[in-house]
């Protein structure tokens, strides 16, 4: 049998965040995955705060925390994700402003604004629509704006599978109850992820280890790119 094709992942991708919209937005706003609570929530609005923006596009949003906390800082944030179930969750806090929009929606140019900071969250997982987001971003971000990315750290996952880019089974482990059908992700090493920032003319300006203040080990990345 041949192995699924990277549309078949995709797909299996936004069935199973479909599926899953309820339960996580019950373990994110629960505070149940250790490591956002204790390393990587703070991580990324801090990394996002330093480049002191005025208007933030936050991409793959999710439930909306990161658009609330970074509106509660001041900024101007607008957040989009592809789900409707999740963005349906975001609206019902009434504060901030949602928009249901794939990284296709945003290559297409349907938002029409620029954004001092493009900032995505833990919500690069295919290969294509990741690939989809780096060609719409130089055209939202102004000059001189920002790609903020954190992403598991290549160097936490299972040491026993070979370091190169390619698909994964996905785990909902940690998340706690409710979940079902993890859905897969794309795996890319260190290099892969400045290639994407590269090619897509997103230079590196910055790389962040958030470190687990238990293990001592780096939990997720954070790569910062500008747009020239």
């Amino acid at each position: 049998m041949e192995p699924p094709h990277d549309d078949q992942h995709e797909a299996d991708i936004r069935t199973a965040w479909q599926r899953n919209a309820a339960p996580w937005t019950a373990a994110v706003r629960g505070q149940r995955i250790d490591s956002r609570r204790l390393v990587t929530d703070q991580a990324i609005v801090d990394a996002v705060t330093r480049q002191q923006p005025k208007r933030v596009l936050d991409a793959g949003c999710g439930e909306g925390w990161l658009s609330r906390r970074l509106s509660a800082l001041g900024f101007e944030v607008l957040g989009v994700d592809a789900q409707p179930g999740l963005i349906d969750a975001a609206r019902t806090t009434g504060t901030g402003q949602f928009a249901v929009a794939s990284y296709d929606d945003l290559a297409a140019g349907i938002i029409g604004h620029t954004f001092d900071t493009v900032v995505c969250n833990f919500a690069l997982l295919g290969q294509r629509s990741t690939e989809a987001l780096f060609r719409a971003t130089p055209a939202l971000l102004r000059p001189g704006g920002v790609l903020v990315v954190q992403t598991l750290h290549p160097h936490a996952e299972d040491p026993g599978q070979p370091y190169r880019d390619g698909w994964r089974a996905g785990s909902w482990a940690g998340c706690g109850e409710g979940f079902a059908d993890p859905p897969p992700w794309y795996f890319r090493t260190l290099a892969g992820w400045v290639r994407l920032f590269v090619d897509h003319g997103l230079p590196l300006i910055a790389m962040d280890e958030p470190v687990h203040p238990l293990t001592g080990r780096p939990v997720s990345v954070i790569l910062t790119g500008r747009r020239p």
